[in-house]
């Protein structure tokens, strides 16, 4: 039986008789015809373990170096500006400023595009593709020679890395059951941490060269070098679907589908759905998402772009502010990896973890507003503790990729709450004044403002989530759904809204 699919209208009438395959080609899920061939098989535990080990192997370690250069190259700026940039750009007052916020103006306008093109284009292709394209921009930052030239380079820099982690969020949820998600995102997000302490060693070794062209220019040669490499390695590497990935034998496709399938959110859709578009509207968790997210990222400025200058102004030397990175890189690594672990280990942990996370930060930027000029060591200790940070922010990213089920659904949220991201990141570099210098009250006082209400968020999404699956509760008792039907209508790209044997993972 072929018929057009099944509008939010028609969905109801689906859960209340059998679910069947009521939707033509284009409608369902794009791995929907090897889930069909195994959908009524029992899953063998130890053929499912040993497709994880697989995409662990291949999927993670690849997303987790990405991730690094990703880092690293967008914080070049950050090690180049105790070396000479600012004095061979000409740059004065607020003009480093923009640098950084510029970056996330180019990520921001390129969100929504992106957003379609990870929809309807192979995902591993573009993903490597824009990896080649950005490391190419990077290793033309030394040609800038004026603020409108470097101006220009970093807004490409940062519309072209705009792809790379909404894509990999929905990487993440296309490869991997709920309960796994946690770990593996902060573990890809850890890499944070060995970025920040990379860049310390390698600032410091640059330090060290005294001939041929400015010390700032080798930094974005030899990064932009390594990533050009690396993502012609992603583009043989990286896999666009489970169903058609080559690097699983064809069962263990069928293994690693049904394994996803069990979200019930579907693995990958390319159809655009226009009532999803609506509903992440009228969604609150979309809108407490992305207040989340613009306040995680205000803050940001200080542990990034302006971590070396702010090291210096405490009182420690250039080279000093370089080594002194490390100690926040550990915090940010160890940090999430404890998070992730945590979160994976028990059930409904999630929010406890962002919970903790975010009031570490509070306590760090309470100190750098009380400590006094003269207490270099604590103000120093207080900005490793806003390390912690990003633990907080990457442990929201799972409630897109556990949360939010319905492919167009999942991706414009991915998108919106990738907006916020680059609204707090453009706006946490202004609230470092240069007439403030080395105090720069107002951006610690920012920081504390962002974290708290950062804070409040986290319990107004439990809330929110608690009452749903609550109310959930009380339907399923009165009109039972199985598992097997709301599996099938997460492959039928139904929202977690409108299937009604979805529950939130809090």
């Amino acid at each position: 039986m072929t018929s057009s699919f099944p509008e939010k209208s028609e969905i109801s009438e689906i859960q209340d008789i059998s679910v069947e395959p009521l939707v033509k080609s284009g409608g369902l899920d794009d791995n929907y015809e090897l889930y069909k061939a195994t959908k009524d098989t029992e899953l063998d535990p130890l053929e499912a373990k040993k497709v994880l080990r697989k995409v662990d192997q291949r999927i993670l370690s690849l997303l987790m170096v990405t991730y690094v250069l990703q880092y690293l190259d967008k914080n070049c700026v950050n090690l180049a500006s105790v070396y000479g940039l600012k004095k061979d750009l000409h740059l004065k007052g607020q003009d480093y400023s923009w640098l950084t916020s510029i970056f996330y103006i180019g990520y921001l306008v390129f969100q929504l595009p992106f957003g379609f093109l990870l929809q309807h284009f192979p995902t591993g292709r573009l993903l490597s593709s824009t990896i080649i394209a950005w490391g190419a921009v990077l290793i033309t930052t030394p040609a800038c020679k004026s603020l409108a030239g470097i101006a220009t380079n970093r807004f490409f820099l940062g519309a072209l890395e705009s792809a790379t982690n909404p894509g990999n969020v929905l990487l993440m949820s296309m490869w991997y059951t709920t309960q796994e998600q946690p770990l593996r995102l902060e573990a890809y997000y850890s890499t944070i941490g060995i970025a920040t302490m990379f860049s310390g060693l390698i600032g410091y070794a640059v330090g060290h060269i005294n001939s041929g062209l400015s010390k700032w220019m080798y930094i974005f040669l030899i990064f932009g070098s390594i990533t050009i490499a690396w993502g012609l390695v992603c583009l043989f590497l990286l896999p666009d679907s489970p169903s058609t990935t080559p690097f699983l034998t064809p069962h263990e496709r069928t293994v690693a589908i049904t394994r996803v399938a069990s979200n019930r959110q579907g693995i990958k859709n390319h159809k655009f759905r226009p009532y999803q578009a609506l509903q992440i509207v009228k969604d609150p968790k979309t809108w407490i998402l992305f207040i989340m997210a613009v306040s995680a990222q205000v803050p940001t400025a200080a542990v990034t772009s302006f971590a070396s200058i702010n090291i210096e102004s405490f009182g420690f030397g250039t080279l000093q502010s370089q080594y002194m990175l490390i100690p926040g890189g550990a915090v940010q690594l160890f940090g999430m990896l404890l998070g992730g672990w945590i979160a994976t280990r028990w059930k409904e942990m999630r929010c406890v973890v962002m919970f903790v996370a975010n009031t570490v930060c509070v306590i760090g930027a309470g100190l750098l507003v009380g400590l006094p000029a003269s207490n270099k060591w604590g103000r120093l200790v207080a900005l490793w503790l806003c390390y912690t940070q990003n633990l907080g922010f990457s442990m929201s990213l799972t409630m897109i990729s556990s949360n939010v089920a319905g492919y167009t659904k999942k991706q414009l949220t991915a998108a919106v709450v990738f907006i916020g991201f680059c609204v707090g990141n453009v706006a946490g570099p202004q609230t470092f004044i240069t007439s403030e210098a080395p105090g720069y009250r107002t951006a610690y006082i920012s920081m504390l403002v962002a974290y708290s209400i950062k804070l409040l968020m986290v319990f107004a999404l439990y809330a929110h989530m608690w009452m749903f699956n609550r109310k959930r509760d009380r339907e399923q008792a009165e009109t039972p759904l199985d598992e097997k039907a709301a599996i099938e209508l997460g492959m039928y790209d139904v929202t977690e809204i409108d299937n009604k044997g979805f529950r939130y993972s809090l």
